[in-house]
């Protein structure tokens, strides 16, 4: 099955992502704009977000792990090749 019609599997993306960024349950959901109950039955696969709402936590996914990748980044490792 191709990648982009793969259905994201959303309480691993979710709590991996609210980890990633060091946050409780309560802070994300406050970032998502959310309640703390909604954030905590996603994550236990009670409930799915909305479309829009999986967007939002998609992009905030990629936005995350791009800033990983940048705070990884040193100036002595920048240029050299892999």
């Amino acid at each position: 099955m191709p990648l982009a019609t793969q259905k994201p599997d959303v309480p691993a993306l979710v709590k991996s992502l609210r980890t990633r960024l060091g946050m409780t349950q309560e802070q994300f959901a406050k970032e998502v704009g959310v309640t703390f109950s909604t954030i905590n039955q996603w994550e236990n696969g009670h409930r799915r977000p909305q479309p829009f709402l999986l967007k939002h936590l998609v992009d905030l996914n990629l936005k995350a792990t791009a800033q990983q990748r940048h705070a990884r980044a040193t100036p002595s490792s920048r240029g050299v090749g892999k």
